[in-house]
């Protein structure tokens, strides 16, 4: 027997168990004594109840009234509760007759009193029925829903991703080839740096989120290539407490970050400027700073790179709004990228 068979069978024995019972105490509360002919009519009262209302529920599976939108299932609803009421007072009377041999007249207006007592409870009966099929239903969809929205999410989130892997492949490619006929010697090592960045980056391409130390090796690995082009034009510190490295992060993200600092910032200043990379911790948030020299025009940076839209859009789907970035002049020649995010994960997962 399937659990939800015997879900149903409890729970038809327990509704109806309780009507008998409170018939019971009422019979008691009015003077009738525990006789064998009440314990008879309760008896029936219990079969029938479950007999008729088992009867009932075949008839609405059969005919999908489940699927039906609300406007139909109301007058089917009504009518079944009223036809169940109906069958279940002719066949409640018969054996009550039967059951007092005769003695106990049919009294009409006690019949139709009785008629309306068992409509409202077949009514509460489908009430019950209908509701826990429409919840069960409506969870079973959301949860559909759910499921879809992160599949979705998924989708976007590895297009997201694969936009990065060209992209930083391509620049990282560029600062070798500004270094190829300048001096051979230390394009070949920054090419050997590439590759190990390019292994790392397999590795971590199918994961969501990775450790904040691996992140900030691929950080390092990347400034050490940018190190060979720019030379003391590039100045970089970092100040990063030993705790937050084992916090979880978006692979890419703050390499993405420092990339464009000094793509858009100090690659444009004749002296260079300085690079710094901090990150501290608060009840629920690691909290990443990246401030490099120049200064930032959001136009100019949309027109010429995705690093930031691809952030935000990362952040979103990966955190449903409980992470943030920020990006804004700190003064007039540092720009400050300020990303926030929660300590305990709870990314959507498809």
């Amino acid at each position: 027997m399937s659990a939800k068979k015997r879900l149903y069978i409890i729970c038809q024995i327990i509704g109806w168990g309780s009507y008998i019972l409170i018939a019971y105490v009422l019979n008691q509360l009015s003077g009738v004594s525990l006789s064998a002919p009440l314990i008879l009519t309760l008896a029936s009262a219990f079969t029938l109840g479950i007999g008729l209302s088992h009867v009932y529920r075949e008839i609405i599976i059969r005919n999908d009234w489940l699927k039906l939108n609300i406007l139909r299932m109301i007058p089917r609803f009504i009518l079944g509760s009223l036809a169940l009421a109906i069958l279940f007072q002719f066949a409640y009377s018969g054996l009550t007759y039967l059951i007092f041999s005769g003695k106990k007249a049919l009294n009409t207006a006690v019949v139709f009193q009785e008629l309306a007592g068992w409509m409202i409870l077949f009514t509460l009966w489908s009430l019950i029925y209908f509701f826990y099929h429409f919840f069960k239903n409506y969870k079973a969809e959301e949860i559909k829903n759910l499921r879809w929205e992160a599949a979705r999410n998924e989708i976007e989130l590895n297009k997201l991703k694969s936009q990065l892997n060209p992209h930083f492949i391509f620049n990282s490619m560029n600062s070798i080839r500004a270094l190829v006929e300048e001096n051979p010697k230390i394009a070949k090592q920054a090419i050997t740096q590439l590759s190990n960045i390019l292994r790392s980056n397999l590795l971590m391409g199918k994961q969501r989120l990775i450790h904040f130390s691996e992140e900030l090796k691929l950080v390092h690995d990347y400034l050490a290539i940018e190190g060979y082009r720019y030379e003391e034009r590039l100045k970089v510190s970092f100040d990063i407490p030993p705790k937050s490295k084992h916090i979880m992060v978006p692979p890419l993200m703050i390499q993405t970050l420092v990339e464009n600092g000094i793509k858009h910032g100090i690659a444009h200043l004749p002296e260079g400027g300085t690079l710094v990379i901090e990150a501290k911790l608060d009840p629920h948030f690691l909290i990443i700073t990246i401030t490099n020299s120049g200064q930032y025009d959001s136009n100019k940076i949309s027109e010429t790179g995705f690093g930031i839209e691809n952030t935000q859009e990362r952040l979103r789907l990966l955190f449903a709004g409980k992470a943030s970035f920020e990006i804004k002049n700190k003064n007039k020649t540092e720009v400050i990228c300020v990303l926030k995010l929660p300590q305990n994960i709870d990314v959507y997962e498809s």
